[in-house]
């Protein structure tokens, strides 16, 4: 991986739990290496439910996850060929339209995913968009398919989160080593924040939580107390924490 402080780019590519939208899984690559390389590399457990994007679309790689138990949702590409093995014209709640079985019929995909999947239309009449879903799913029903998907959107605000509070759009160092350095500190920072954000009683946003961290680091203050009631006083500092702290 060649780095350099003229020009360059590095690719992050993160899963996220659901559990509290952590990272579980973290993989650098150069910029111009492909994500699904890494998501090859993901070692995900049986029953697992990945929501992805499209660039995520590697059949042979699915029907691993298929025939490990593990489950996917995510959008169908436009020029994706396939059957229409049943149309179901029933009337669903919420926004799903449609909720088909299909056969990949490309030469090489359906190789790649030679079983029956099933196609969920969604329409969102917010923007009246209207999205295609595919997944290997047939036990949920169609409206959960299109919630769970929904939720990817978390992966987005994850790394909105790191860019504005953590400040990892530039880097102190330009080293391989030096780059991934700032970036486990930035991960580890945004732990340990949401952990803070979990214990407090006080509805705190993110980003809110992260700039009274950044105004009150020289404050001597119990930092459990404090995300409760971030405008208390402060405890006066007596002489002997005074020599202690000079």
């Amino acid at each position: 991986m060649k780095y350099r402080q003229t020009k360059g780019a590095v690719k992050l590519h993160l899963l996220l739990d659901q559990d509290g939208y952590l990272p579980v899984f973290m993989d650098f690559t150069e910029g111009k290496v492909h994500e699904i390389n890494s998501a090859r590399r993901m070692e995900l457990p049986r029953d697992s439910i990945v929501a992805c994007d499209r660039g995520y679309i590697d059949w042979s790689m699915r029907y691993q996850w298929n025939q490990r138990g593990v489950f996917f949702v995510s959008r169908l590409k436009q020029n994706t060929l396939h059957e229409e093995q049943t149309v179901d014209l029933k009337q669903y709640p919420g926004n799903v339209q449609k909720d088909e079985i299909i056969f990949l019929s490309g030469k090489n995909s359906r190789n790649d995913y030679p079983e029956r999947l099933r196609k969920i239309t969604v329409c969102y009449l917010k923007n009246r968009k209207t999205l295609e879903l595919v997944t290997n799913n047939f036990e949920l029903d169609a409206q959960t398919i299109a919630d769970i998907y929904k939720e990817r959107w978390q992966i987005e605000c994850c790394f909105k989160i790191l860019k504005q509070n953590l400040k990892v759009k530039t880097f102190v160092g330009t080293s391989e080593n030096a780059v991934k350095i700032q970036v486990w500190t930035a991960l580890i920072s945004l732990l340990l924040v949401k952990y803070l954000k979990f214990l407090s009683q006080a509805e705190w946003h993110i980003s809110t939580l992260a700039a009274f961290l950044r105004w009150n680091l020289f404050v001597c203050s119990n930092l459990r107390e404090w995300v409760d009631n971030p405008f208390a006083k402060p405890p006066n500092i007596n002489a002997e924490q005074m020599e202690y702290t000079s």
